[in-house]
Order: structure tokens, then sequence, then C-alpha cells
């Protein structure tokens, strides 16, 4: 067991707490040359220095902490289906040739994370079942829309409708107005994974390098990702730092905004304490969303409060339990044993945000809680566009994602005013 502390994120998470030794990489020394620069050392990062190296590039990874420290380490490890907006949603604003697209893509991507787990022994606890949960009760008919438009114009059967007696035996709690069962996601230890893909990549033959922050990149024939000990020349630069792009790159920076978003897990429950008994993870219908699960050892781990302004919020287990004992009240009490935070990064329309920032170097973020099964496939098409194939890339480039309102100064506080509002939209 190991109490690993986050310099980046509150709190001591039960995945630092239980996923074992940890590898180390040494921080980089020194000027090197490579064919690729990736800055970021999450899902995104660590998939495209694995496909690369794979492909025979020479790939160097650079992350300004460790790896896992950020979001890619501490998620509350779902692996959906589709993009953070549902299916109707895309075909409303892009037709159904591009949302159909943009599914089939998603499915893929659920498939290649299974496929990284599956062929390289990552033992992360990978487990199916996913429950989405109604808050409203007038939300049903919606939800059953999206889910007779999957089984007649998607060709997915993984995905039913439950009514209110089906979901509350799923969830074991009557709190959600019923809801829909998609047997084709589910759920993993997401450090785990995420450890697990450090292993792929370096023996592949990609280059990680923990502790060494980029201070600045450079444009030019060969890019150049500058830091405190050293200067990499690369012939592409790939930009994955999500929510933690802080003043590296603006462009990126005016699209994709950090929320803080947090978890609790609690002492393991009784084997009959009626929680989650088919062992699925489930997330509610609230914008800003309640999602939970059981861990191997049998915890309930649970999040769901999000913070947009100043810094890291204090006393997350009393808010968490709260929180938990709403929907379990037989729970109002439990012990927690662990309680931690993170950001999350979010774009306008929760897509992700793929584009050239400037001359070779491309930057991808932005995948608003949808980044375990999302955030490693577009790795993989990051690779894919660097060895010739821009094709599959290009239907998250041409979503065009827009910049959040406000400049520099304003960004936040407008942001905070909207998701008051959404918010408090939750509750009425």
């Amino acid at each position: 067991m190991t109490t690993y502390q986050s310099p980046i994120s509150p709190g001591v998470s039960w995945y630092e707490a239980s996923c074992g030794p940890r590898p180390g990489y040494a921080p980089l020394e020194g000027d090197r040359s490579c064919d690729v620069a990736i800055i970021g050392g999450g899902y995104t990062g660590l998939s495209a220095a694995y496909h690369l190296a794979k492909a025979g590039a020479e790939v160097v990874l650079l992350e300004a902490h460790g790896l896992g420290d950020g979001a890619s380490g501490r998620n509350g490890g779902q692996l959906s289906s589709g993009q953070r907006q549902s299916v109707l949603w895309l075909e409303e604003r892009f037709g159904y040739t591009r949302a159909k697209a943009l599914w089939n893509l998603a499915e893929e991507a659920k498939a290649h994370a299974v496929g990284l787990i599956e062929e390289h022994s990552i033992d992360c606890d990978l487990t199916l079942g996913h429950l989405t949960a109604l808050h409203k009760a007038r939300y049903y008919a919606a939800e059953a829309a999206i889910v007779d438009a999957l089984w007649t114009r998607y060709n997915y059967d993984k995905i039913i409708m439950l009514v209110r007696p089906a979901m509350a035996a799923a969830l074991g709690s009557d709190f959600y107005y019923g809801g829909s069962r998609d047997s084709g996601a589910g759920h993993l230890h997401p450090m785990k994974f995420l450890i697990g893909m450090a292993n792929a990549a370096t023996a592949a033959g990609a280059q990680i390098f923990e502790d060494t922050a980029a201070i600045t990149i450079e444009a030019g024939r060969r890019p150049k990702v500058r830091t405190f000990s050293g200067t990499l020349h690369a012939g592409r630069v790939l930009i994955a730092c999500n929510a933690h792009i802080g003043a590296l790159e603006p462009e990126t920076a005016r699209h994709v905004m950090p929320i803080r978003s947090y978890i609790a897990a609690t002492e393991p429950l009784a084997d009959d304490s009626g929680v989650l008994p088919g062992d699925e993870c489930a997330c509610d219908s609230r914008f800003v969303i309640r999602y939970f699960r059981k861990s191997a050892d049998n915890r309930l781990l649970f999040g769901g409060r999000e913070v947009y302004t100043g810094g890291p919020a204090k006393n997350i287990a009393p808010h968490q339990r709260q929180q938990i004992g709403e929907v379990y009240p037989q729970l109002k009490d439990v012990a927690i044993s662990h309680a931690w935070g993170g950001s999350v990064a979010v774009t306008l329309p929760r897509l992700p945000f793929v584009r050239e920032v400037m001359p070779k170097v491309l930057s991808v973020a932005g995948f608003s809680g949808q980044g375990v099964a999302l955030a490693p496939f577009a790795g993989k098409l990051v690779a894919e566009a660097f060895n010739g194939n821009r094709e599959r890339l290009k239907l998250f480039e041409d979503l065009a994602i827009p910049a959040f309102p406000g400049g520099a100064l304003l960004r936040q506080p407008l942001l905070t005013l909207a998701m008051a509002f959404y918010a408090l939209r939750d509750r009425i």
C-alpha cells in the first residue's frame, strides 16, 4: 500500500493506495532530438507514445509531475458509450451522418481500451455494466428516445430502458426514476489502467520523463520544447495536458476549461449491503453529474461535487458522505477511507478539442468526463495522423470547438455563473 500524494490534486485517492508499485521515471536532463515530443503523461499522451513507438518512431514524453497525477489517474473509472452528448443532440447539430460517424468512433474507442487491457494483460478490474439513473421523472421519455434511436438507427442493442422498480433493484436504491442499462459499457481502476499503458509505451521504446515541465514551445522546421533542464528538438509535438494546460499554450487555454471534481471511497461494505448488486457502475442525469460504483474490494466510490472557483475544496469527505446518504440512506454515517479530487477539462459543447495550434504542433484535450474511452483512442488517432492518415482524427478536428467567451479575464467568472445556473436547474 502506498500513501503517495499528488502535488497538483487534493487528497490521497483510493486508486493511489491500491494500485501497487508505481513505475518511476527520471527527469529529463540536457538537450536531445526525437521524432515526436509529447507533453503530458495521461491517457492521451501515453497512448500516442505507445502507438507511435510501436510504429517505429523515436518518442519522448514529458510529464510535469508524476504519471496519473491528473485526471487519468484519479477519475471515476467509467468506460462509457458514445460521446459526452447523446446521439440525438449530435444529430440535431451535425446531422445523422456525422452523428453516426462520431458514435462509431466512440464504439471503436471502447473496443480500443478493452483491446489494450487484453493485449497487455493489464489487471485493472475491468467490469461490464453501466446504469444511467434519472433524477427527474420527466426525463424518462427523452432517455427512452435516445435508447430507441440507438437500437433502430445506430445498430446498438446492448442498451435497454429500466422502469423505476427495475432501476431500484439494479442500484439498491429507490432514489431515481428509472433510466437505462448499457451492458456494452463498464468501469475499471483508472490508475492501474494508466500504469499498464505506461509499461506498454516503454516496452515499445518510448522514453518517459517525469518531473519535467514544458516551459515553452517554439515553432519552426523542427519545433522546440524547452524545459528547466533541457530542450527537445522534435519533428512533431503533441500537447496532451488537458486540464493542466496553464499558460503553456494560449489557444488550448481559450477552448478548454478545468473544473475540479471530487470523489470519496467508503470503507468496504458488508456483502449484504444491497448496493449495486450487479457490480455495475452508475451515473445520473444531473448537469453536475453524480457517478458511483463499487471497487473490487467492495467499497462504494462516489463522485459528484464540482468546484469552479478558488483553490482546492476542503472537507471533501463530509460533502461526499452527504450525497451518498441521499442515494443510500443506510450509508449516511458510513466511514470514508479516502477522499480526493482532481481537475477535469471541459469544452463548451462537451466534445473533444483537437487542433493544430502551430505548425507541426497538435493539441488534444477537453474530453469532458468521457475520457476513459476517448482519451486513449485519441492518442491512437494522433499516431495515425502523424503517420500520414488523418481521416479519423479529422472527425474531431472538424467539430471546430468554440472558445469560451470573455477572454482571459472573464472566462472563469462566466463559466462559474453558467455552472451555478445549471446546478440550480438540477434542483428544481
